[in-house]
This record gives structure tokens, C-alpha cells and sequence, in this order.
């Protein structure tokens, strides 16, 4: 298993762009595909930003983010499957793994809560 979080969070990204290339292009798909564009992306680039934050507070509030912008990208990766069945074993291995980072940053988010609260 791999726990670099950031090159985790990048590799995720790079897997949701190859598979938006490959899906097809229709108007139902459309503003899916940017919407799932920019929360899958947005995931990694909060993360990179919180690697670099200035305080625990905005490391908290980064990791927030990339929280919402997860559970974002399990919606619309779900939208997606219902009008692309016939991607539907690539869509579960791409929840799958959001999934696996949500659990992350619900954890990080919850150790970092009962540290700012002591």
C-alpha cells in the first residue's frame, strides 16, 4: 500500500484524467466530466497546498477541503456509472480508491480536531 499521500492524491488525479479521455463525448457526459475534472483534481492540489501551510489551522482547513472535494468526486463518479455502464469495472476501481481517501482524510481530520481541541 502506498502512503505517500501526495504522490497518492497526484496518481489518483492522473488516473481520472486518462479515463475522462477516454469516455465518450455526449451532452449527458459533459458537465460531468468537468465537474469530475476539477474535484478529482482539486483533491491533490489541496493536499500540496496543506503540505505547505502556514499554520495547523490552515494545514486543518486545507485537509477540510480535500475532504468535500473527495466525497464530490464519489458523486459525480457515481453520475457518471449511471450513464456509462459499460465503464463500470474501471468506475469501481476509481471509487474504490476514492473511497480509500476519504477514510484518510476523515481520519486526518478527526486526529487533527482532538489536537486543536487539547
Amino acid at each position: 500500500m502506498n502512503y505517500d499521500l501526495e504522490n497518492r492524491t497526484k496518481k489518483f488525479s492522473k488516473e481520472i484524467i486518462v479515463f475522462l479521455k477516454r469516455l465518450k463525448k455526449d451532452d449527458i457526459n459533459k458537465s460531468m466530466v468537468l465537474q469530475l475534472m476539477r474535484s478529482a483534481t482539486s483533491v491533490g492540489a489541496n493536499y500540496c497546498e496543506a503540505n505547505g501551510a502556514s499554520s495547523k489551522k490552515d494545514f486543518k482547513n486545507k485537509i477540510f477541503i480535500c475532504r468535500k472535494e473527495i466525497q464530490e468526486t464519489k458523486y459525480w463518479l457515481e453520475l457518471i456509472a449511471e450513464s456509462n455502464s459499460e465503464e463500470e469495472d474501471h468506475l469501481k476501481i476509481l471509487w474504490k480508491e476514492a473511497h480509500e481517501l476519504t477514510l484518510i482524510f476523515n481520519k486526518i481530520s478527526s486526529t487533527l480536531s482532538s489536537e486543536l481541541k487539547n
